[in-house]
């Protein structure tokens, strides 16, 4: 089965939680995309350096469940278990890209305008990362 399948890969957003040193869960809502490589993964572009990816440095566990703009999650929304790495290669961080623009088109597009505006008046653009999720496709919740 392809990324595309995962029920997670039409919602608009997700809610996905990585985990402190201690246990404690951080949710953090973000653009997930099905992968375009024909894996099963899911993917998510991201500010480098963020906490999400401190977190992911020490343990690759994370679960997600669709969620809207803002984070809030429906009661009863499925609870997707897995674990995720990130990825910082100028290609991988590309691939990610054209798979998040690739699902969310004109926004994600206007982002990378957005971008480039601010590096032509002198703003230092801030590394991007990606985030590569395998999740399992039954909810847990």
């Amino acid at each position: 089965m392809s990324a595309a399948d995962h029920p997670l890969a039409t919602a608009k957003y997700a809610s996905l939680t990585t985990f402190r040193r201690n246990g404690t869960p951080v949710a953090t809502p973000v653009w997930v995309a099905p992968a375009l490589d024909g894996s099963d993964r899911l993917v998510v572009i991201t500010v480098d350096a963020t906490g999400k990816t401190k977190r992911l440095g020490h343990t690759s566990r994370v679960e997600a469940r669709p969620c809207d703009l803002r984070g809030r999650v429906d009661d009863g929304a499925p609870t997707y278990r897995g674990d995720a790495v990130v990825v910082r290669s100028p290609e991988e961080v590309a691939r990610v890209r054209s798979a998040v623009v690739a699902k969310y088109g004109l926004p994600a597009r206007f982002s990378d305008l957005v971008e480039k505006v601010t590096g032509l008046v002198g703003l230092r653009r801030a590394p991007r990362a990606g985030i590569l999720l395998d999740l399992g496709r039954d909810p847990v919740a």
